[in-house]
């Protein structure tokens, strides 16, 4: 699709994004070239704005006047986006845009997530999803958790969300695929046309870890450091707690974490979250987390959600409100059965979800 264009999807093998396409509800088989169209359009325009979405456009040609321009013209314009060279674009940036397209097309077709009805980007916003899971424990009334399965960044009306970091604190860029990416894209102040003018949840974060003196050493694994929302405040979000779970393993670009610190992690988020509560009026009750150590970590799904269970499944309940974020239906299934929950559904329309 990259090197093709929109003017050539009818002469191109393309089986899957073909079936992507045509397993949404509502879609016309006759005319898939059509239907893959606007499932890449609704994949980038999930991509939360700014650069991202913007080289986005531009590397499919999605943009407005890009239907026909050749692939180096595509490339060109968005490294221009981020202001860097072509080269050094098509390395680096071209196949995270491209990894990020993918990752959107196989949520919206799992999902059947896409509306029919054209708008201004060429779909209405999707369906999110909530389950209400009742988790068994031992000799205790079964606890109730929130699983909410789409992007952490749409997450609304909660008091604190977690983010995955390192131990030395260092957020990801924001053209970043990550959970902790995500959520500083989406704390990110932009003027009218979209642009970043501050970056809040970064400067805070830092200013944490001067106050603390470590700017320049790491924390210890499992330690919690709080800041505002950022931008997030418009949705309801009040606090951001970025849990040091990641410790770098030296000479790579890999890290490391371990079941012991994501629940050593789990549980300070929800002693500072008590500790910051009475500043607050409503106090803060709702607290979600995504799968600590599951990303860059490499922690195994299984072994996150067992872990974060073992600080939660004690707390639950007790005047709070637990919640779990994950992208994908199948991770969210997986969390269900390694729970060994019994779940109902509730699905919303729009991506007001919280």
């Amino acid at each position: 699709m990259r090197l093709e264009g929109l003017v050539r999807i009818r002469d191109l093998e393309l089986p899957l994004l073909r079936r992507a396409a045509v397993s949404v509800p509502g879609a016309v088989t006759d005319a898939w070239p059509v239907e893959v169209e606007n499932l890449l359009r609704a994949a980038v325009s999930r991509l939360g704005g700014g650069e991202l979405q913007e080289a986005a456009g531009l590397t499919l040609g999605l943009a407005h006047g890009m239907r026909d321009r050749p692939p180096a013209d595509r490339r060109r314009l968005a490294a221009q986006v981020y202001s860097i060279s072509v080269e050094r674009f098509r390395k680096s940036q071209e196949e995270m845009i491209l990894g990020q397209i993918a990752e959107q097309v196989c949520w919206l077709a799992g999902t059947g997530a896409r509306a029919t009805a054209p708008n201004d980007v060429g779909l209405l916003p999707p369906r999110l999803q909530h389950r209400t899971l009742h988790v068994p424990r031992p000799g205790r009334p079964p606890a109730v958790l929130t699983l909410h399965v789409h992007p952490v960044e749409l997450l609304r009306n909660m008091d604190v969300v977690v983010s995955p970091s390192n131990i030395h604190f260092g957020l990801p860029e924001m053209y970043k695929s990550s959970v902790a990416a995500s959520l500083r894209r989406a704390g990110a102040m932009r003027d009218d046309a979209g642009d970043v003018v501050a970056d809040p949840v970064h400067d805070e974060l830092l200013a944490w870890r001067a106050h603390h003196g470590v700017l320049h050493r790491p924390v210890r694994p499992g330690t919690v450091a709080p800041t505002g929302p950022g931008a997030l405040a418009a949705r309801g979000i009040r606090r951001l707690h970025h849990a040091a779970v990641a410790v770098p393993r030296p000479g790579t670009n890999d890290y490391d974490a371990t079941p012991q610190d994501v629940a050593a992690a789990a549980a300070r988020v929800l002693v500072l979250t008590d500790q910051e509560s009475a500043a607050y009026d409503p106090p803060l009750r709702t607290v979600c987390f995504p799968l600590l150590g599951s990303g860059r970590g490499g922690l195994p799904v299984e072994s996150s959600v067992s872990a974060l269970w073992s600080a939660l499944a004690p707390a639950a309940g007790q005047g709070r409100e637990l919640h779990l974020v994950v992208r994908r239906p199948l991770i969210a299934d997986l969390v269900t059965e390694v729970l060994g929950a019994r779940r109902t559904d509730d699905e919303e329309k729009g991506p007001d979800c919280g």
